[in-house]
């Protein structure tokens, strides 16, 4: 009896003594797209742990559209999103949906024309009286005025053709379009369609003209960054360990990609995720830290959105900023 009572003592002792088990919290991060190379950081992260020994469980669904994103962050059905953030700025300048940047993924817009080698349009000004594929509310059309202005080409002599999404690269590699926009992102197996064609895409980033506009993010509402910094703090502290994970590590962050996401080829995520981390790893992040904003930057890519968008430029886009919760 004694020497049961001074287990039983020893086993509480000992209880009291272990540190606690932490519970997760479970969240959901909501892309902006299908998940390709372009994604494979967040997916290796979760699949490494790089939330979990934040104490967050985090899970990853497809996106439809960084306007989807922002609403459905809104609405609570995920904790965080990516999202461009002219998508976050003007859901918030339009409707004062409660939403927030709250790290810089993209320090420049990839945003950029894919025209063939064979076309021999070299640059924007080749462009002129030429056909380029689009679908309705692209902001590569809403951006272009802006571009053509800096490149010296007549954006009146432009052929704009609606074409739908999924059909734009064939179009392009078939020659009924001249040039098609896409992410320079995904150049890579966009152009291993094309070389299977005979024929090689070659990009005009939009960048080149002095157009650098901030681009994805990672966001969340105002409730969530307001009534618990610490998740947001640690939910960024995994991202961050994710990102510079997978940058260093591309082979292998797309190994783990490709066992979640069976569609995605091995040496297409390379390509794409090769192409992200140029956007990531930039010099102008490491003069403003990483996931941070230069202010001039962020104030012209704010007069680029409320131009192309229609919205008054006199707004206060700061508000659809938060970057204090980053490491």
């Amino acid at each position: 009896m004694m020497r049961n009572c001074i287990a039983a003592g020893l086993f509480a002792l000992a209880a009291l003594a272990a540190p606690a088990a932490r519970a997760q919290d479970r969240v959901l991060l909501q892309l902006d797209w299908i998940p390709t190379g372009e994604h494979a950081a967040y997916f290796s992260g979760a699949a490494r742990g790089a939330w979990r020994e934040q104490g967050i469980e985090i899970s990853l669904t497809r996106g439809y559209g960084s306007g989807d994103t922002v609403n459905k962050v809104a609405a609570g059905t995920a904790a965080f999103g990516v999202a461009d953030i002219s998508a976050v700025m003007a859901a918030r300048a339009r409707q004062n949906t409660p939403v927030r940047a709250i790290m810089q993924i993209y320090t420049h817009s990839p945003h950029s024309m894919f025209v063939l080698r064979s076309s021999g349009i070299t640059n924007f000004q080749g462009l002129e009286g030429r056909r380029i594929g689009i679908t309705p509310g692209n902001s590569h059309r809403l951006y272009f005025p802006e571009v053509a202005r800096r490149a010296g080409t007549n954006p009146d002599r432009i052929v704009w053709v609606n074409t739908d999404a999924s059909a734009m690269a064939a179009l392009l590699i078939s020659r009924r379009l001249d040039a098609a926009p896409f992410f320079a992102i995904h150049h890579y197996y966009q152009n291993k369609a094309a070389q299977r064609a005979g024929e090689e895409i070659v990009v005009l980033p939009f960048v080149e003209t002095g157009f650098a506009i901030y681009a994805t993010t990672l966001m969340a509402t105002d409730e969530t960054i307001q009534r618990n910094p610490d998740l947001v703090r640690r939910f960024l502290r995994g991202a961050t360990n994710a990102l510079t994970w997978a940058n260093a590590n591309q082979e292998e962050a797309c190994r783990l990609h490709v066992q979640r996401n069976r569609e995605v080829e091995l040496d297409d995520c390379q390509g794409s995720l090769r192409a992200t981390m140029s956007y990531v790893f930039t010099d102008h992040a490491r003069q403003t830290g990483l996931g941070r904003q230069d202010p001039e930057r962020l104030r012209f890519t704010w007069e680029q959105v409320a131009a192309s968008q229609q919205i008054d430029p006199a707004w206060d886009y700061r508000q659809a900023v938060d970057t204090s919760l980053l490491p």
